[in-house]
């Protein structure tokens, strides 16, 4: 069986209108819909009369809670099908891509299909301008802020099918209007298939979207960050390492101040540094990843930094020498570029066994 979660709040002019065309797109699969309601107006007058009208037709009005996270979270819960889909009311998610869906579930072996809007044959038109933006502009949050989401082409949608064992044992903590993301981050599956689908404009109805939607979108984020050891561990190396950027100009200034050769500067400003980078790194950011002795993890440790240090100090005399580019702000830019070298090498090399390198590397 396949469950259609619908979650609805004053929509009463949609979800005639999304039975029929689900009913016509899933003719000979076994399906049902539950519409989760949060409506003030006589939305649910109407789901009252459809669940008597088909009996494919499920729907829950709730008075005491609201919120599509929530919704869709119990629409899970009410779901009997062991595939599920999530699509919105206003049909600009068109339920005649539906059977695309499950075809990629079927023969694809996907865990998760996704309709995207940003891979070939996709389309977007459905959005005003300013909308169109501000889904960009979320997109690549999310894409910039976890790993998981950043393959994936359109990791905002509110439209998408999966298996049920995707979240099955995993807890699910959505804020706002991105379940996706949520289980995206959090959710159990190897492969991911997305299939090209035009956004339509809404048929009816006022768009939910607000300021207050968009904050809880950022929250979402922030919360899916420090909730993924993975994800969390980076921004831990950042932090550990603006320390050292402060303590790398410090130096690199004061050794220019007094007139000692700029290239030098630069070197030394970044070596000091390296032991208190290392007793941080060890004993926070990669503290569960000890796999081999502290003495050859903080030889690799040295090894890496020394090398990153090289990487800095070319950048520097790229950006200072070749580009003409103020000094400190060139120092600033060799900087970044060896964080992100640091960053990578300490994670594939430093804590990591050499098997669990291995495959990275073959992986990629």
């Amino acid at each position: 069986m396949v469950s259609i979660v619908v979650p609805t709040y004053n929509e009463s002019s949609n979800v005639l209108e999304v039975c029929k065309r689900v009913m016509s797109a899933m003719d000979g699969y076994d399906f049902e819909i539950i519409f989760v309601d949060d409506s003030t107006d006589h939305t649910p007058a109407v789901l009252e009369d459809l669940s008597h009208q088909y009996s494919f037709v499920k729907y829950e009005h709730r008075e005491t809670e609201k919120g599509l996270a929530t919704a869709v979270l119990r629409g899970f819960a009410l779901a009997q099908g062991d595939v599920l889909a999530v699509m919105d009311a206003d049909l600009q998610h068109p339920p005649e891509m539906l059977p695309a869906m499950m075809q990629g579930i079927e023969e694809g072996n996907a865990d998760l299909v996704i309709p995207s809007r940003f891979i070939p044959g996709g389309d977007d038109g459905g959005l005003r301008w300013h909308r169109k933006v501000i889904s960009a502009v979320a997109r690549y949050i999310g894409k910039f802020a976890l790993k998981r989401l950043r393959k994936i082409n359109d990791p905002t949608s509110g439209y998408f099918v999966f298996r049920r064992e995707v979240i099955e044992n995993v807890t699910l903590k959505p804020v706002g209007w991105k379940i996706l993301i949520e289980i995206l981050a959090r959710g159990n599956y190897a492969k991911v298939i997305e299939i090209p689908y035009k956004f339509q404009m809404r048929n009816a109805g006022e768009s939910k979207m607000s300021l207050r939607e968009q904050w809880h979108y950022i929250k979402h984020i922030f919360r899916l960050v420090f909730s993924s050891h993975e994800d969390r561990r980076f921004y831990v190396f950042l932090l550990i390492g603006l320390s050292g950027v402060a303590l790398n100009l410090i130096i690199y200034d004061s050794l220019f101040y007094f007139g000692v050769n700029p290239v030098l500067s630069s070197a030394l400003g970044g070596a000091l540094p390296i032991l208190n980078g290392f007793i941080w790194n060890d004993r926070i950011t990669w503290k569960g990843d000890k796999n081999e002795k502290l003495l050859l993890r903080a030889t690799k440790y040295v090894i890496t930094s020394l090398a990153g240090v090289g990487v800095s100090v070319l950048a520097f005399i790229l950006f200072y020498s070749v580009l003409k580019v103020d000094h400190l702000l060139a120092q600033f830019c060799g900087i970044v570029i060896a964080t992100f070298w640091n960053y990578t090498i300490n994670r594939l090399w430093t804590w990591r066994k050499k098997e669990a390198f291995l495959s990275d590397h073959l992986t990629t």
